[in-house]
């Protein structure tokens, strides 16, 4: 018998992708599979159309909303598999996504590597979906992976991962703390408890960006910008428990610098726990400058209101875009089908 796979699916309102994604897990390669959907307490159709697709393979659960970890937590709780393939509610499998990462886990034996693949985002159209190589797309060691990621603020999205029950446990459970960065916390600890990080570029995920009504968007939400600076303090720590070395400190300043803007000058709190942090690592944090086109504004009305015209103009932007694209999405039936390997078998829920 070959491994069993469990996909790990957290929805909350989720009713305009749901069936797709569970469509993609559902088609994939790799036959010794089981799909968990826990919906979240969602307030829209998304727990109804979840369950068309209930069956000996896929279950489906609801739960009063008590956020995303939570709900991956509880997936855990329920599931079976040797390995753990998570997968948010909104993004899609290739049909070879799994079964290409479980080729190299069966043949190199060690349950504590850890598996990553390709991935690429999109808002409506997956086979426009754009896949930039960065440095994390390759075979690194634990302290490696992690040193580039917080040097040059990089990550791996969610479902990139294929992870095997021993180093999930080894991990631990979701940090329900985090609202925000909470899958790149999470999988920080199970970088520290694997031996090596394998990177397979012939398994792809298509990440959906689903706007700036996503959880992940902070905005000038304070708990949110509580939350973020909680994971980027917790990457910092695991990190140095690794290697504490003058190249990781220095790593860790970037970290701190890349994302003070989010935090000035709204939460100056935050902003002095950033700087002490820092200091106490060697460095030294510089006031965030704004991108050129709002530099002048700030010279006029001051960094509040500057910061502010930028997020607008980049909500606008992004609406804009994702506008058009949806309408573009209305004209290419067979585009999510062709990008996911979808066959007829497939198509239908609860097959």
């Amino acid at each position: 018998m070959r491994s069993l796979v469990s996909i790990l699916i957290p929805a909350f309102n989720s009713q305009e992708w749901i069936a797709d994604t569970i469509r993609s897990a559902l088609n994939q390669s790799w036959l010794n599979k089981e799909i968990i959907v826990v919906d979240d307490g969602s307030r829209d159709k998304t727990f109804s159309i979840a369950r068309q697709f209930a069956s000996k393979t896929v279950s489906v659960l609801s739960q009063a909303n008590q956020g995303s970890c939570a709900a991956r937590n509880k997936a855990f709780e329920l599931c079976q598999g040797d390995y753990i393939q998570w997968l948010d509610a909104d993004d899609l499998l290739s049909r070879d996504k799994i079964g290409k990462q479980m080729e190299i886990a069966e043949r190199c034996g060690s349950r504590r590597r850890l598996l990553s693949s390709a991935w690429g985002y999109f808002m409506y159209r997956p086979a426009k979906a754009k896949f930039i190589p960065t440095p994390l797309w390759c075979d690194l060691s634990p302290t490696e992976w992690l040193l580039r990621k917080l040097d040059r603020n990089l990550h791996m999205q969610t479902a990139t991962w294929l992870v095997s029950r021993e180093l999930t446990q080894a991990a631990g459970p979701w940090n329900t703390q985090l609202l925000v960065n909470n899958d790149g916390e999470y999988f920080c600890r199970v970088l520290l408890e694997s031996d090596s990080i394998r990177f397979v570029p012939d398994a792809r995920v298509f990440y959906r960006i689903s706007g700036f009504d996503r959880v992940s968007y902070i905005g000038r939400s304070k708990r949110k910008m509580e939350s973020l600076f909680l994971a980027l303090h917790l990457h910092i720590r695991y990190l140095r428990r690794l290697e504490d070395s003058d190249r990781v400190r220095i790593a860790c300043v970037n970290l701190l610098q890349t994302w003070l803007s989010t935090f000035y000058p709204e939460r100056p709190d935050i902003v002095r726990r950033a700087e002490q942090l820092a200091e106490a690592l060697g460095g030294r944090l510089e006031v965030p400058r704004l991108s050129w086109k709002y530099a002048w504004i700030q010279k006029s009305v001051g960094w509040p209101l500057a910061k502010r015209a930028q997020l607008v103009m980049r909500q606008a932007k992004w609406s804009a875009l994702r506008s058009w694209d949806k309408v573009l999405s209305r004209f290419d039936s067979r585009d999510f089908a062709a990008c996911v390997g979808l066959n007829d078998s497939s198509n239908t829920a609860g097959s």
